[in-house]
């Protein structure tokens, strides 16, 4: 099962991780990290659907390619998380609505709005939000540049 830890983060990321956490719940969103560090095999079961198993593509990365996968002197040390907001207690995987727009009757409908409010968050704490990619878009998906 893949890691939900902070501290399986390479040791750049889990402070912006820890702002990121911080500032969502400052806005009142609350926030479930699904995923910090997996395994190579973890990362094949993900490359696989859509491809050899039924389902839909779920990643570009094979296994090693994935900043989900990065290691540091033997140990974890993963340069992207994964999250979802929740609403009422339920995660929102949706996009359906309109996004950010001066109409606050609809905020708390509005899963596209929720998740252009948590890529902006994200951003403003220095990290990647693969919700801007133009190839592969990710809502769910953080990283940060790999060290050199």
């Amino acid at each position: 099962m893949p890691s939900r830890k902070i501290s399986d983060c390479h040791l750049l990321l889990q402070p912006k991780l820890r702002k990121f956490l911080t500032v969502c719940t400052s806005e009142s969103i609350d926030i479930l990290v699904t995923c910090t560090w997996r395994s190579f095999e973890e990362q094949a079961e993900l490359y696989a659907s859509g491809r050899t198993k039924p389902g839909r593509i779920l990643t570009m990365a094979k296994p090693g390619q994935s900043r989900h996968n990065f290691m540091a002197n033997g140990r974890p040390a993963s340069l992207a998380f994964d999250v979802v907001p929740l609403r009422l207690g339920k995660p929102v995987w949706g996009t359906a609505g309109n996004g950010i727009d001066d109409d606050p009757t609809d905020d708390d409908k509005d899963d596209l709005e929720l998740w252009q409010r948590v890529g902006a968050i994200g951003e403003s704490c220095g990290l990647d939000w693969a919700g801007r990619w133009k190839r592969f878009r990710e809502f769910p998906h953080f990283e940060i540049a790999v060290p050199r």
